[in-house]
C-alpha cells in the first residue's frame, strides 16, 4: 500500500508544469493546467483544519472510488496535519477557458418578515414546486406564474413575506430564513426551478443606460425598484426564471443553509461553482483580488444559475443583513485553482513518460 501511494505522488510530481486541452460540451476548449503548491498564494498562511472540516462535511457523499479513499484518509487526519493531508493527496489544477474573465461574486443567506398565513402586509408567497414544473420543463415564466392564477387554491404557500422585492433576492440566493410575528423562524431552501433561463436584472439596468457598471449592487437594484412600483415589477418580470422552495427548518439554527450537495454551507468556506468544469465537493483554492483579497481554501459545496464558467465561483458570507452589505458588494478578479486526487490529475493530461 505504501508503495502504491509513493508512486502516485511521484507521478503526480512529474506533472506539475504541464498543461492539456479538451473540448467541453458546449464545444469550447478548456484548458487543464497542472499546479505546484508552491504556486498558490498564500497556501503556507491558511487555516488548513477549518478547509479540512468542511471538506469532511461532504466527502462522504462522493460516489467514485478515487474521491471515497480520499475522503477515508481524511477523516484519519489529525487537523494539525490537515496541510500535509492535502498536499499528499491532491494536485492544484487551473482550469480555464480561453477569453473567459475569472470572476468571484458573493451570496448570502437571507432573513425576511413574513408570517405562516397571508393577511395585513403579509401579501407575498414563497411557494413550493407544483408536481408538473418538474414534469414540464421549461414550465410558466415568472410573469405567468404570478399573473396566471396557475398557483392559486392549491396549498403550495410554505409562508408569506410583506416584500416582493427582497421575495425576488431570496429567490436569486436559494435560501433563507423567514422572522414571524411571534419570534418564529423558519428555514427555507432550494426546492427546484421553473427551467427557463436566468437574466440578469442588474445587467438589464446597465443595458438600458439606467446605471453603469460599477454602480449597480443589489442594494441599487432594489432601491430602484421600489421608488418605481410599475416599471420595478415590469424589472423583475425581465427575469423569467422562478425558484421554488422547500421549508428545510430540522437544519439547525446555528449551521449554515443546506447547499447544493444537501448539507450546511459554511460561512467563508463553501463557494458556488458551475459543476461542469468543478467537481461538487471538490476542495478549489480561491486568490481573490480586489478591494479585500482573499487567500484561502474552500469547499465547492453549492451551484447558482448564474455561476457559468470554469473560473466563475460565488462565495458564501453568511446569513443576515451584514452579509448581505458584503456580498453585494463583492464584484472581484482573481482566479481559482481546484484540487484534484493525483490520479484524476494524471489521467486528464498526455503521457508524461512520452
Amino acid at each position: 500500500m505504501i508503495q502504491r501511494i509513493a508512486a502516485v505522488i511521484l507521478a503526480g510530481l512529474a506533472l506539475v508544469g504541464t498543461q492539456a486541452s479538451a473540448q467541453g460540451d458546449d464545444g469550447e476548449d478548456i484548458v487543464y493546467s497542472i499546479l505546484s503548491f508552491d504556486d498558490l498564494d498564500g497556501w503556507d498562511q491558511d487555516d488548513h483544519s477549518a478547509a479540512l472540516e468542511v471538506f469532511l462535511n461532504t466527502c462522504s457523499d462522493f460516489d467514485d472510488p478515487d474521491w471515497r479513499n480520499l475522503c477515508a484518509a481524511a477523516k484519519d487526519q489529525n487537523p494539525a496535519s490537515a496541510k500535509e493531508f492535502f498536499e499528499l493527496f491532491f494536485r492544484p489544477v487551473m482550469i480555464t477557458i480561453p477569453d473567459q474573465e475569472p470572476l468571484f461574486t458573493g451570496y448570502f443567506e437571507p432573513e425576511l418578515t413574513g408570517a405562516p398565513t397571508r393577511g395585513g402586509p403579509y401579501q407575498y408567497p414563497i411557494y413550493k414546486m407544483p408536481p408538473e414544473a418538474r414534469r414540464n420543463q421549461p414550465w410558466y415564466s415568472r410573469r405567468d406564474i404570478l399573473t396566471s392564477g396557475v398557483m392559486d387554491g392549491r396549498g403550495l404557500e410554505i409562508a408569506w413575506v410583506d416584500d416582493p422585492v427582497e421575495l425576488f433576492f431570496l429567490q436569486v440566493q436559494g435560501s433563507g430564513r423567514v422572522r414571524f410575528p411571534d419570534g418564529r423562524t423558519i428555514r427555507v431552501g432550494y426546492g427546484g426551478a421553473n427551467g427557463h433561463e436566468y437574466r440578469s436584472i442588474g445587467v438589464e439596468l446597465i443595458r438600458r443606460g439606467t446605471y453603469k457598471s460599477h454602480q449597480v449592487s443589489a442594494d441599487v437594484i432594489k432601491n430602484w425598484v421600489r421608488r418605481n412600483p410599475a416599471d420595478g415589477t415590469e424589472l423583475l418580470y425581465h427575469n423569467p426564471s422562478y425558484v421554488f422552495f422547500r421549508e428545510v427548518s430540522e437544519v439547525p439554527a446555528d449551521k449554515g443553509p443546506l447547499g447544493a450537495m444537501n448539507r450546511s454551507i459554511t460561512t467563508l468556506r463553501s463557494i458556488a461553482v458551475d459543476k461542469r468544469y468543478t467537481p461538487l465537493g471538490a476542495p478549489v483554492w480561491v486568490e481573490k483580488d480586489g478591494e479585500s483579497p482573499m487567500r484561502r481554501l474552500m469547499i465547492a459545496q453549492d451551484t447558482g444559475s448564474a455561476i457559468k464558467g470554469a473560473q466563475r465561483a460565488d462565495i458564501f458570507m453568511g446569513t443576515g443583513d451584514k452579509a448581505g452589505k458584503a456580498a453585494g458588494k463583492l464584484k472581484d478578479p482573481g482566479r481559482m485553482v481546484v484540487f484534484l486526487p493525483i490520479q484524476r490529475a494524471y489521467a486528464m493530461l498526455p503521457d508524461v513518460s512520452q
